[in-house]
């Protein structure tokens, strides 16, 4: 019978604490709904299957790092090595997939270059105490220059199935994007997954209490690595080749993206859901301001507004509170 009522009262207890977070990006969640709505009415093709596939493949590889930098985010840690790692991911899979090791194979070195460098970092941060940007960053410049060592320039290839399957006219990225976020919910569930949290928003409590913090936060790193790379191998398949140089710009992309869906800076704050939506948000402002006819220059600066924008409302919320 208590076991009964202790599961009546977590289910009881379930939604309330997910409401509650889910304050500081409702503002976000109905600027992605105006953005959706604007979107749909410039583009009636996202409605099909072909243009929702297409925008989702889009979107993807931003989904994804911005992932890999809320779950550090959450932990109180941050990287600046998203953009090499990404890089990284593209060139070992334009270089591998169509050697001898196959598409298997080629999948597998991606996956776990990405596990072993992000735990590598980890390990640098948490047990050596190192500033995890400086950390990151220093990493950076290593990550990029291996991935020029690999591939000085774009080149390589990807199989053309492979492309055709990730990047065609089906929602593929779709499909795994879901899969991911199940993922995920299912790694909360974890007792690492459970002190994500409580690395962030407690180290020292948690730590008096033997949580596992190191062990989250260094298997926050490792997986954070795994996305990126992954979210490289996307790219590639989307373009058919390999890039040493692709992705820089999703370092501060994915930044940008964590920030708007309400992860803190400081740990323990904010949700993934809310990282995806800024991740989605970001991609629909390129996507409406292009066919708005948004010169190169106009579209930073109402992409810099609206972020400051969907930032600043919650905190003004909390003031008037």
């Amino acid at each position: 019978m208590s076991t009964v009522a202790s599961s009546s009262q977590a289910g009881a207890l379930y939604w309330p604490v997910q409401l509650r977070r889910n304050v500081g990006v409702r503002s976000l969640f109905a600027v992605v709904l105006a953005f959706v709505i604007a979107y749909g009415s410039l583009f009636p093709g996202l409605l099909t299957a072909s243009g929702f596939a297409k925008f989702t493949q889009s979107w993807f590889p931003l989904a994804l790092v911005a992932m890999a930098q809320a779950i550090l985010m959450l932990t109180g840690g941050i990287s600046l090595a998203i953009g090499a790692m990404v890089s990284l991911g593209a060139v070992i899979a334009a270089t591998t997939m169509t050697g001898p090791l196959g598409v298997a194979g080629g999948a597998a070195a991606v996956a776990l270059t990405g596990l072993g460098i992000g735990a590598a970092i980890g390990f640098i941060v948490v047990k050596l105490r190192l500033p995890a940007i400086v950390v990151t960053l220093a990493g950076s410049f290593i990550i990029g220059g291996a991935a020029l060592l690999i591939l000085p320039r774009p080149g390589g290839a990807i199989p053309e199935w492979l492309s055709d399957l990730l990047a065609g006219n089906t929602p593929a990225a779709f499909v795994l994007l879901v899969l991911i976020v199940l993922l995920w919910k299912l790694y909360l569930a974890t007792p690492l997954g459970l002190s994500i949290y409580a690395a962030g928003e407690n180290p020292v409590g948690a730590y008096r209490s033997s949580v596992p913090i190191d062990g989250a936060r260094i298997a926050a790193y490792a997986i954070s690595g795994l996305l990126c790379t992954g979210a490289g191998l996307f790219i590639a398949a989307q373009t058919g080749s390999g890039d040493p140089v692709i992705g820089t710009a999703f370092t501060l992309n994915s930044i940008a993206a964590a920030v708007l869906g309400g992860i803190g800076f400081l740990g323990g704050q904010g949700t993934m859901r809310g990282a995806l939506a800024g991740s989605l948000l970001l991609s629909l402002m390129i996507s409406v301001m292009f066919f708005l006819g948004f010169t190169p220059v106009a579209q930073y600066v109402a992409q810099g507004l609206i972020i400051i924008g969907a930032v600043a409302i919650p905190q003004f919320r909390k003031v008037q509170q």
